[in-house]
């Protein structure tokens, strides 16, 4: 039914361009004519086109204005008779009427002032340009149509069929701006897409090749194509300059690996860029599937190109633009870093507020930090310092068990991520030196359940990987749990194990000369050996007196263990000196006790040893003088007051220096 309609439309155009040329020359009028197929097909492309009037489509109005027309002219009969025509024309409705009225109405008004005017005297947005009363204007109207003759080459048959709905005009102009685009292009697009997607793939295609001296990717000098499309071509090239630097990186980090350092951070930091290539592979991989799709188009009988243009390659780029341009920027942050410090560098550029950067940067970051959360677990709940190559924020170093707790773990600030404080960093590093110091120091194993207990308490799991970026809360809350635990476990082996109290003790009481009567009682027996001189006297003797003295007083029932512990230490002597010069005791203060303990202590503790043995010796030689002398004081009753006297003073004296 429609390509009847189409039919009896182009027939009833036909039949009016014929007639209106030849009322100017009958020759114009043949159908084999060329002014008359060039007519025909201006006039087919007015009809199919959507130029409207600019006056409202009231038949009412119109038909009002033609009246007055012909009364003002003088033809009053002809007025009263197109006012009964309009009439009669106006009320005929139903089948075989015409629907649209008023557009009947003004073209008769057109064609009738187009009689009397000249088309250069009349307003072209409101009125149809005149298809060619005579020849001049027959002339200007094939000037028109000439000058578009190249873009019409494409018509094959010069003649195109009228549709209901007048999207012609579409087909047209898009016929003749790719016919443009052709005669400026001398590379089709088609061909600068599977160039550009190659150059974004860091490959160079036929035209878009790498510029070492513009550092990017960029169509050559001696190609015409418009100045537009070369800056678009070297904007979608940017991508694959980016590509290329990531690239390089990854690579060249994988060649140095593992003859260099490039640390488990940094592997899987490539790792993390490796994976998003990828994706940015399939996306690739489906443009070049969608290059080769034709466009949709709104008549199924056009030609048109491929689906994939340089402006819809621009809007599939945006965000894996974003994406790559963040990947390089990290690149060369990272080159010079590793460990923590490529984490924390890494870490300053997520905090942005786009959350397509965001969500990236995040899941970049669960990536590279996974090798420095496993090494937070395994020291928190293993003591273990799993750090190769270095790149832990704790650092240990080789040392004798008694400065084990001491030496043996620091924390490194370099190394430190910014999203781990620095009080959580030293309880990390307090937690796993503990764990360190049971395992070696204290030969137990009990830290392994404080450590589970821990886990549960804070609802994490122990498998690798239980932990990772963006969980600050949970890493908190397990090494809070893990501290207490382990700490309180710590103190349970050192006090009660290993009797830290009894040994302090033990240091006052004979050190610090606390016991008297082991004090006593050991003067008393050592005094006459110690007046001999010291190259003379053996400290296997003193040794044998020590313990005559321990079994002689009340330190005969303190702990086997700490009595052990107390020995007899002659110091370097000289010539001339004495036993009392060179005779000190030590306190043998083993592991785990030595990490309090430690050499620069017991040093100190001689000294003071030293120190009161001597205001003891002092003590014990007035109270012999005192005893030789008691006798004398029946015959010296005389002098009792200066005898208290003098006692008193002296031992307020020696008091005072204890």
């Amino acid at each position: 039914m429609e390509e009847e309609d189409q039919r009896k439309v182009t027939d009833l155009v036909i039949e009016v361009v014929r007639r209106l040329l030849s009322q100017q020359n009958p020759q114009n009028a043949s159908p084999n004519s060329p002014h008359f197929s060039q007519s025909l097909r201006y006039a087919l492309r007015i009809l199919s086109s959507r130029l409207t009037p600019s006056v409202s489509p009231d038949a009412d109005a119109v038909a009002e204005s033609i009246k007055r027309r012909l009364a003002t002219q003088g033809n009053s009969s002809d007025a009263l008779t197109f006012a009964d025509l309009y009439t009669k024309f106006a009320s005929k409705n139903g089948p075989g009427s015409v629907n649209n009225k008023w557009a009947v109405l003004y073209l008769l008004k057109i064609i009738s002032e187009d009689r009397k005017n000249a088309i250069s005297g009349m307003d072209s947005s409101v009125f149809l340009p005149n298809l060619g009363l005579n020849d001049d204007e027959m002339g200007n109207d094939l000037r028109v149509l000439n000058a578009k003759e190249n873009r019409e080459k494409a018509w094959k048959n010069g003649v195109l069929l009228v549709s209901k709905d007048p999207e012609n005009l579409r087909e047209i102009s898009f016929r003749e701006f790719g016919n443009l685009v052709e005669e400026e292009n001398e590379v089709t697009e088609e061909v600068l897409v599977r160039d550009v997607l190659y150059a974004c793939q860091g490959i160079d295609g036929k035209y878009v090749k790498f510029d070492s001296n513009l550092d990017g990717y960029a169509l050559s000098d001696s190609i015409k194509v418009p100045r537009a499309t070369r800056t678009i071509v070297r904007k979608l090239c940017e991508l694959g300059w980016l590509f290329r630097k990531v690239k390089g990186y990854i690579s060249e980090s994988m060649d140095r690996f593992p003859a260099e350092d490039v640390g488990t951070v940094g592997q899987a930091f490539c790792a993390a860029l490796q994976d998003e290539l990828s994706e940015y592979y399939k996306l690739l991989a489906v443009l070049e599937a969608q290059s080769t799709n034709p466009i949709p188009l709104v008549s199924e009988n056009a030609s048109s190109g491929n689906y994939l243009s340089l402006r819809r390659l621009s809007v599939w780029f945006a965000e894996p633009m974003v994406k790559m341009r963040l990947m390089a920027i990290l690149v060369d942050k990272c080159k010079a870093l590793r460990g923590g410090a490529m984490a924390g560098a890494i870490h300053l550029h997520a905090q942005h507020g786009d959350p397509l950067v965001h969500d990236f940067m995040r899941r970049l970051l669960r990536r590279v930090c996974s090798p420095l959360f496993e090494m937070v677990r395994s020291w928190v709940l293993e003591g273990e310092l799993e750090d190769i190559f270095a790149e832990f924020f704790i650092v240990g170093q080789p040392v004798k068990a008694e400065s084990l707790w001491r030496e043996g773990y620091r924390l490194h600030a370099g190394m430190l991520p910014l999203f781990i404080s620095q009080s959580i960093a030293q309880r990390i590093l307090r937690t796993g030196k503990s764990i360190n110091f049971l395992r070696v120091c204290c030969d137990d194993r009990g830290w392994a359940d404080a450590a589970t207990e821990a886990v549960a308490a804070a609802g994490v799991t122990t498998r690798r990987g239980g932990l990772g970026y963006g969980e600050t809360d949970a890493l908190e809350s397990l090494v809070m749990e893990a501290a207490k635990r382990i700490d309180k476990h710590l103190l349970d082996v050192i006090y009660k194990r290993y009797k830290f109290k009894e040994h302090c003790l033990a240091i006052k009481r004979y050190l610090l000369l606390g016991q008297g009567d082991f004090v006593q009682y050991l003067m008393d027996i050592v005094g006459p050996e110690l007046s001999e001189p010291a190259n003379t006297i053996s400290s296997f003797k003193l040794a044998g007196l020590l313990e005559s003295a321990i079994r002689s007083s009340n330190a005969q029932y303190d702990d086997p263990d700490i009595l052990d512990r107390l020995r007899v230490k002659m110091m370097p002597h000289g010539t001339g000196d004495r036993g009392w010069d060179v005779f000190s005791l030590e306190y043998d203060a083993r592991v785990p006790l030595d990490t309090v303990f430690t050499e620069s202590v017991m040093t100190r503790y001689l000294r003071i040893f030293n120190f009161l043995w001597k205001l003891r010796r002092v003590e014990h030689a007035l109270i012999g003088a005192w005893k030789t002398m008691k006798p004398n004081c029946l015959t010296s009753h005389v002098y009792t007051k200066l005898q208290h006297a003098v006692k008193l003073q002296l031992l307020s004296t020696l008091r005072r220096c204890q």
